[in-house]
């Protein structure tokens, strides 16, 4: 079961490890582009390619769904990024149980979006975990981890290629280790949990109170979506940053802009200094700062909000 492109390297990792594939279960072809045209996803058109049957089912608990998946007596499921919490009926279907690839270090960071508050949070390692799938939020038994360093410009797009290919393999070992019955599930220590929240568009509002080394945590945390962002004359995205080198000036109120080098534009922060490289005006085109600074002409004094 899985639906993103976050799927695609642990299916291709079970279709070449020779596991006896069934079906392939996926979320239902939603309307993409300027002409809302319906479009598989890719765990979709992976599991096409390879002749695997594709099941979409509207509702999990739909009763048509639910027999046809029971008369393929699936042994395991395998769960990565499907987007929708499994009903007890599922649970309790397969044998062994059904398998999900985490991108956390579990307990940390149960939830929805693992990868971009473990950013926006400032850690320096995360990683991918598999465990056995419970009623509640990624609370089960852990099977096997693996620990990814965090680097100080990865983007939550970078970091999310990162884990699922680190997490494609450790899947297909997982269930490798638990057809042999050579591994056992280990019950997370809910005193250490953390969660995820799902991200909301707002999230990205940029707090310049936050230190400078924040507020570039929370930009490319939230790369590419929802995307930080700040005010000034309409919306202003902001893609990419630094910490500058820059002190700051005596008095400058946090999202004042203090001036500008030859990569960006230096804003005050609560503490530090902020180097706007990339940015989007509303309706815009992403541009570099200075090709912004040339068409719109901030002064020195001015603020973000």
């Amino acid at each position: 079961m899985g639906t993103p492109m976050f799927a695609v390297p642990s299916l291709r990792a079970l279709i070449e490890a020779g596991h006896n594939i069934v079906a392939a279960i996926t979320q239902p072809d939603k309307p993409r582009g300027r002409g809302l045209e319906p479009k598989s996803c890719p765990v979709k058109e992976l599991a096409m390619a390879s002749g695997i049957p594709v099941l979409e089912p509207a509702k999990l608990r739909d009763e048509a769904f639910l027999e046809r998946l029971t008369g393929l007596a699936p042994e395991l499921i395998a769960v990565v990024a499907y987007g929708k919490i499994l009903p007890p009926s599922i649970l309790k279907l397969p044998p062994m149980g059904c398998v999900n690839l985490h991108a956390s270090l579990l307990p940390k960071y149960r939830g929805a979006a693992p990868i971009n508050w473990a950013i926006i949070n400032g850690e320096k390692e995360t990683g991918a975990c598999t465990m056995l799938l419970d009623e509640g939020m990624d609370t089960g038994g852990v099977l096997l981890c693996e620990r990814v360093a965090i680097g100080e410009d990865d983007t939550a797009e970078d970091l999310l290629k990162t884990l699922s290919e680190k997490g494609a393999p450790l899947l297909s070992k997982t269930i490798g280790l638990l057809l042999e019955g050579a591994i056992k599930p280990v019950p997370q220590d809910n005193s250490l949990a953390t969660y995820a929240a799902m991200l909301k568009k707002e999230d990205g509002r940029i707090d310049w109170t936050k230190n400078a080394q924040e507020i570039k945590d929370r930009v490319r945390g939230l790369y590419p979506w929802p995307g930080a962002f700040t005010t000034w004359k309409g919306l202003l995205k902001i893609h990419i940053g630094r910490v500058a080198d820059s002190t700051l000036p005596a008095g400058a109120g946090p999202g004042t802009v203090l001036g500008s080098t030859d990569r960006g534009i230096l804003v005050a922060c609560g503490a530090g200094v902020f180097e706007i490289t990339e940015l989007q005006p509303e309706n815009k085109r992403r541009m570099s700062a200075n090709e912004f600074l040339k068409g719109y002409r901030i002064s020195k004094g001015e603020r973000f909000v």
